[in-house]
Order: C-alpha cells, then structure tokens, then sequence
C-alpha cells in the first residue's frame, strides 16, 4: 500500500494580498515537496485555504466600505489567482467561510469543553466607546508598560521588545481612530493549555525538527496559561452554546481547523464524502505542516493541544518544518510603507519559474534571508540562463545538427564517460535527500552543480571535434548519449522547483508524458531510447537586463522614501 501524505500549508489570511515573503516562508517550499512526494509515488494531498474570521478582517472591511464577505471574496480571489501564477499545486484549496467549516470548528469547541479544557471567565478587555466594539490586541496602542515608549503595540513594544497583554498598556487608544480605550469586563471561554504542559513536553521531546523550531516551541510550553478562544463580534464561527449571543470562536482557534473542513471539503467535492478519513483518522499517515516563523506557536502548541483534547482521533503533525523570515532589500516587506514588489507587474517582465527559483535558492531554513533585484538578476542570468539552458540548449541543438537530430547510441562510454555517469547518479540520489529533508536551497545547489558537471564535460570532450572525424564519431555519439543522461536528470531533479521548464526539457527529449507517468524512481533509472527522434529545442530562459533591473530598483526605493 502507499505511504499516505497529508501537506497543509498555514492559511493565508484573507485580508490583503500575499508577498514573496509568504511564499518564501511556506507555500514553495510545501509545493515543491508535494510534487517530490508525487514523483515518488505516494499518496500525496496537499491542502490550503483562505483565513476569512477575525477582527482585522471586520475593520479593514469598515475602512474600505465593504463588508466582511465582500472583504474576504476580494482577497480570496486575488491569492487563489496569484497561486495559480505562481504554479502552486494545491490538490484543495479552500477558504473557512465555506459552510462546511462550522461543524468541525464547533466540534473542536464542544469536545474541549465537555472534556475539561474549556472555562468560562469575565475578564476586563479594551473596548473604544467611539467604535462600540472590543478592540484586539493589533488595533491597540499604547504607553508600553516597561520602558515607556509612547507608540507601542497591543502586544509588543518595538523599543524594548518587552511582551504583555494589551490590557497592560498605559494611556491605550485605538490604532485606527485614535479614541481613547477603556477597559469593561466581558465574558469569554479559555482554553486550559497548561492542562497539556506534560503531554505537549513528551510530545514535542519525540520529534527530530530543526533545532529553532523546538526551540521555539519548549519555550512556550514552560509558560502556557490559559488563553482567550473567543471574541465579542459577529464575524466568525458562533460559540456553539446558548449564553454565547455575540460570542464567535476566536480566528486562530478555528483557523487549524480549516485544514480538516477543507479535507472534508475536498472529499465532497470529488464525491468521495468519506475519504478525508483516510488521511486524518489514519495514525499511519504522514503528516506535514509547513509554515513561516510566527505560526510556529500556532501549529507545534495550541493546535496539538486542541487536536489531543479530542475525541475524534485526528493525526498529530509529523513534521513541522518551519522556515525564518524572508526581507526585501534588507527590510520586511511593507505595503503601507510602500516596501514591497506589486506581484502584477513582475510578472509582466518575469516569469514564475525565474521566481521560484531565486526563493529556493535563498530559502530562509535557518535563518533570514531577503529578496534582492542584483541577487535575482545573477539567479536569472548566471545559473538559470547561463548553466541550465545553456547546457540544454548547446547539447540539443548539436545534437539536431550533428547526430541526425536523433539521440544517439550510448556504444563503449571510456572511464571519464562512466565516471560522469556515476557523476550524474550520485547527484540525483543526493537531490532526492534534499528534497526528503526539506533542504530547498540544497536542492538548487545540487540543480546547478549537475548543470556545470555537464557543460564541464561537455567541453573537455569537445564533440565538435570529434564530429569532424570519422574514426571518432562513434566517440561523439557516447558523449552526446552521456550529455543527454545529465538532461534527463536535469529535468527530474529540477521539477519540484521547476515544473514548467521541467515538462519542456522532457518534451524537448521527446518524453512528453514521462514526469506524469513515472516516478522518480523509475525516471533515474530510465535510458533515453537510442536513435529517437528529438524536437525542435527551444529557448528557456530570456537574459534579464541591467536598465530593467536599475528601473525596478529606483522604482522600489522611490516607493519606499515617499512615505
């Protein structure tokens, strides 16, 4: 039977349009191991959504005239698209609005609840008389409580770094509208996560994940306490209890969630209503969540806790494979501050395959890293344009030119052709590890390090040489045969990364079909037929220019100054 694998990716929140930072952060890396898993023949669902509750959404809808739904319709729909742009593979992507999302979200709440993990409390909370309405902890600023600083946030001050409830900040006013906050008790559930201190600790102590993640997450669990899993506001899923009139579930309570419902979503879809269980009710599933830096707490705490505090038996996440921050020009990414790349127009100069790329290879692992025009430029220039195309684009093109535009017979390889064979081999066995590991950048590293064995070897054999003569023909059909093996590996261990251009080079090898029918496995082991007959090759890759990239700069760092 297939080994089951289950990839969620966090959701994104529908309140305004994603970032190469999220990319970088969670859905490439989740995509390029979904195609890797795929290739290797498991039984791959690969799972995502909208983030459509929750009190930014309702203000921000106030802001622009909208309401809540009209809110979320428009972002859903702008992300949705701009995944599709970006080749991200999703088998489901939903949204929490969606119908189905109440019943397992009021499930969650009901079962915590009558199991012990829920409490009701009445507790003082910042409330803006001007807006009638409780404010979250984001919309709130304030004197910050250790050190001062006037303009410190609900949650944390940007001066000192101290942390504390917002409840705690001297002189308090709303963000938005600059009212005076007072503080007026309400009543509210809590989740009792520091009932599951032991169990998260054993937990946790069993998983073999990056030393940051862990880290992160044994910090949190020394300090758990009882958190707020509801709000005051009519936006979201209703507290399934009849003293809970305004109450709704708290947005990163039922957010997790929505990974079940969008299962169950996707199960119904493909009338199937049952098949969701295969993946979450089986404890034999693989279980993988990616995710950026500040959903750690998120997905290694609070949603294990509530998935144990369960009577349903989901599947705890196996793996959790967290990457940092990922900056442009050396600063986060900032709509309103205007630091940011507007998405519609880079891809009117570039393509998605050059952006995916240059994110993989500077994926942030174990630390930050940034987006930078030069950086992206030398991705586009030097390695895709430069060490991938050209290899292909030289070796097919000789190959229409000199071998009948056929592919050649493989005859006696010599030790340097079966050394660069074994070259070729070993690579594509050390490529699939990084892709096992989640080791994106080490992925590229390997991509571009068989593209230069191959244009090395390629040279130093010197087939335009060996063509001229007759008693070395035979030579230059092993060399070309050999180059066409790197090729071939090229192509499978670049597709996770390089789906588009992966699918090319194989139809370039006259293999159309061949990433869709066979697994990787297969594929490495696989000898191009001998005296097939090849297509036209076709450019890759387009060189990016200097004016266009010193444009874009200025472009970014005029935005960036002007307010």
């Amino acid at each position: 039977m297939k080994q089951k694998v289950l990839i969620t990716a966090a959701l994104p929140y529908a309140n305004g349009p994603i970032h190469f930072g999220h990319i970088a952060g969670s859905y490439l890396p989740a995509d390029c191991y979904a195609r890797y898993m795929r290739l290797k023949g498991r039984d791959t669902l690969f799972i995502c959504g909208s983030d459509e509750y929750g009190v930014a959404i309702t203000l921000s809808a106030d802001l622009a005239n909208r309401t809540p739904q009209k809110q979320v319709d428009i972002f859903h729909k702008i992300n949705s698209d701009f995944f599709k742009t970006l080749e991200i593979s999703f088998d489901h992507y939903s949204r929490t609005t969606w119908p189905g999302h109440i019943e397992p979200s009021q499930e969650f709440f009901t079962d915590l609840l009558n199991n012990g993990y829920i409490e009701e409390k009445t507790t003082d909370q910042l409330y803006s008389e001007k807006d009638e309405r409780f404010l979250a902890d984001r919309y709130v600023v304030g004197a910050c409580p250790k050190c001062g600083f006037e303009e410190a946030r609900g949650d944390e001050c940007p001066s000192c770094g101290a942390s504390y409830e917002a409840t705690d900040l001297n002189h308090p006013r709303s963000k938005l509208t600059d009212a005076p906050l007072i503080l007026k008790p309400t009543k509210n559930w809590f989740m009792r996560f520091d009932l599951f201190k032991e169990q998260l600790s054993k937990w946790l102590g069993e998983k073999n994940w990056k030393a940051n993640v862990k880290k992160f997450a044994k910090n949190y669990i020394d300090d758990l306490k009882p958190r707020a899993i509801t709000r005051d506001s009519s936006w979201g899923i209703p507290v399934p209890l009849p003293n809970a009139e305004g109450k709704v579930l708290y947005v990163w309570f039922d957010a997790p969630i929505g990974y079940i419902s969008a299962t169950k979503e996707w199960a119904k879809e493909n009338d199937q209503p049952q098949d969701w269980e295969k993946y979450w009710l089986d404890p034999e599933t693989k279980y993988v969540q990616f995710l950026g830096k500040d959903n750690i707490p998120f997905h290694a705490i609070f949603f294990p806790a509530m998935v144990m505090g369960q009577n349903t038996p989901y599947k705890l996440v196996d793996e959790l494979p967290a990457n940092e921050f990922y900056n442009l020009e050396g600063k986060q990414f900032s709509k309103s501050s205007g630091w940011y790349i507007d998405l519609e127009d880079f891809f009117t100069h570039f393509t998605s395959e050059q952006i995916r790329y240059t994110i993989a290879a500077n994926a942030p692992e174990t630390q930050d890293s940034e987006f930078t025009w030069k950086d992206f430029q030398m991705r586009c220039n030097s390695e895709l344009l430069g060490k991938y195309g050209n290899l292909i684009n030289r070796v097919l093109v000789f190959a229409k030119n000199k071998c009948d535009g056929k592919i050649p017979p493989l005859g006696s390889p010599n030790n340097e052709d079966q050394d660069f064979l074994k070259t070729i081999q070993e690579l594509t066995s050390q490529a699939a590890q990084s892709y096992e590991s989640f080791h994106l950048r080490k992925a590229t590293q390997i991509i571009m390090e068989l593209a230069q064995a191959g244009n090395a070897y390629f040279d130093s054999k010197k087939p335009w040489v060996l063509a001229k003569n007759e008693a070395t023909q035979q030579e230059m059909f092993t060399v070309i045969n050999c180059c066409m093996q790197c090729i071939k590996a090229l192509m499978l261990i670049s597709s996770p990364i390089l789906p588009k251009t992966a699918n090319k080079v194989a139809k370039f090898l006259g293999e159309e079909k061949i990433l869709t029918k066979h697994t990787w496995d297969e594929i490495a082991a696989y000898s191009l037929p001998e005296n097939e007959s090849l297509p036209t090759p076709e450019i890759l890759f387009k060189k990016v220019e200097d004016d266009l990239i010193e444009e874009l700069i200025l472009k970014l760092k005029s935005a960036g100054s002007s307010l």
